[in-house]
């Protein structure tokens, strides 16, 4: 019988009964800078000599890690009596105690502990690194209240800058001063093998320092969702329940990483763990201090693998590279010349091995910035240059409506994946129809419409174009079923 795999979060948390929180309310920073800066120096691989310690190092590094803890507050009515009265009262029918004629029932709030993570310390004045999951409440909100355990056991009310759940980053803030601060190592200078540690708070035992070594990097395992960006540091430094937002540093104790995810059978650590690396978290701490969202650069295409069959098809040496499945008229990609059937090969200047890391990069460009874009078109190599769009205002890549209640999206990898829609299927995906919609009846999530009165559509300002007052005539795959149903439109 295979074992079944389950994925946790290791920021998932026992609950700490009778911790004192202090109300918050949440803050959106605006026009704050942050100085982060990695540091590019990589690591000394060439030292023969072992070390018989590693606490000096990581004397400093503990310093900036702390323990975070959120509480849900819930309204309730307030109890007269004992639990025990109560309980007589509402099952044995004994009469309640006197009270003001038409007194209105008095509300307390309680404060119910939620769970507890890490962070890392950024900044001295208070700017605290963590995950997303760490400080949102059931609903994928703020929670309620934070408060942040530090170091020298200090425990301070925290407010909530920013969240970002698409990379599973988010920033705080704590009222103090002359706070030691991590420093910041370059990512992408890591390689596999280095010495790494985990520290953070598991399991809420208190500040825990565990070791190992990166196994691997650019890892993506889904659990942000299609709309998510991972790019994990794997490592078998101990990652448990309570070491989200912690520090993963390197044997400088630098930080290179903010501990994530497990992956476990159990839910506690087998050696399989993950780190957001410390680029891609500097770079989303730097937005949501300035304005508190991120902005996320797109270009308008789909993408795909470049198999070994599919190399040899457009006349490829080598599987390095991505495969240009669409390019979506009238947007940037489109603007600057990219093309069906085009390989990228470079971004500018790093080679792209795999979708997600075309995707990862382009979403990290500013908007209205520029990419330099390497690619093999028909077996000759070529440059452009794209500028950049706004992924949060983008034309055909939003979900928005095309038609009274129907909102439809171009086609990509990861809605084919979550409707199982083949490859040779392209066009215009309805993701959600409203139940009063008028096209309730007709159409539905996973349909996707591919001509419209004979005119192939693959974005929303197509679409728009061809649709005409009165009757119209679409074109449609459901279900493995391709055929023609009539659309009236006022």
């Amino acid at each position: 019988m295979k074992a079944t795999k389950l994925l946790t979060r290791a920021g998932i948390a026992c609950a700490i009964a009778g911790l004192l929180f202090v109300t918050l309310g949440a803050l959106r920073a605006k026009e704050t800078t942050l100085e982060l800066k990695p540091d590019p120096k990589p690591i000394d691989r060439g030292s023969t000599v072992a070390p018989t310690s590693y606490a000096p190092m990581l004397a400093k590094a503990r310093e900036t890690v702390v323990s975070v803890y959120t509480a849900e507050i819930v309204r309730v009515a307030r109890s007269y009596g004992s639990p025990q009265e109560d309980l007589l009262r509402r099952f044995f029918g004994m009469p309640s105690p006197r009270r003001t004629p038409r007194a209105e029932p008095e509300i307390e709030e309680r404060q119910i502990p939620q769970g507890v993570g890490s962070g890392v310390i950024i900044s001295a004045d208070g700017y605290i690194l963590t995950n997303n999951h760490v400080v949102s409440d059931q609903n994928g909100g703020d929670a309620d209240k934070v408060l942040v355990r530090l170091n020298d056991d200090r425990e301070l009310p925290a407010t909530i800058v920013g969240r970002d759940p698409r990379t599973d980053v988010a920033v705080l803030k704590v009222d103090a001063k002359n706070l030691p601060t991590a420093k910041i190592a370059d990512s992408d200078q890591i390689m596999v093998g280095d010495i790494v540690f985990a520290i953070g708070n598991p399991m809420g035992v208190g500040l825990t320092v565990t070791s190992g070594i990166v196994s691997a990097t650019g890892r993506s395992i889904g659990i942000y969702g299609r709309e998510g960006y991972e790019d994990f540091i794997q490592t078998d430094a101990s990652i448990n329940p309570g070491n989200s937002g912690g520090a993963l540093v390197d044997i400088e104790g630098r930080l290179i990483g903010v501990n994530s995810a497990i992956l476990s059978r159990s839910g506690g650590n087998i050696g399989i763990g993950f780190a957001i690396p410390s680029n891609l978290a500097v770079n989303i701490t730097r937005q949501l201090t300035q304005s508190g969202e991120v902005r996320r650069g797109f270009v308008g295409i789909n993408i795909a693998p470049l198999t070994a069959d599919m190399a040899e098809a457009f006349g490829m040496k080598g599987t390095k590279g991505v495969l240009v499945d669409n390019v979506i008229e009238g947007l940037p990609a489109d603007e600057a010349g990219l093309e069906r059937g085009d390989v990228i090969t470079t971004l500018d200047g790093k080679p792209i091995d795999s979708p997600n890391e075309l995707r990862l990069i382009v979403s990290q460009k500013a908007p209205g910035s520029t990419l330099k874009v390497s690619l093999v078109r028909d077996g000759k190599p070529l440059d452009l240059t794209i500028k950049v769009g706004d992924q949060s205002n983008q034309l055909g890549l939003t979900g928005s409506e095309l038609l009274d209640g129907v909102t439809a999206v171009p086609l990509d990898d990861d809605l084919r994946r979550d409707y199982g829609i083949p490859r040779r299927v392209s066009g215009l995906v309805i993701t959600d129809v409203d139940a009063s919609s008028d096209y309730a009846g007709t159409l539905s999530p996973g349909i996707v419409l591919i001509e419209i009165n004979d005119q192939r559509v693959e974005s929303l300002d197509q679409a728009r174009k061809v649709l005409r007052k009165g009757m119209n005539k679409v074109y449609l795959y459901s279900e493995g079923r391709v055929g023609y149903v009539a659309l009236r439109v006022d």
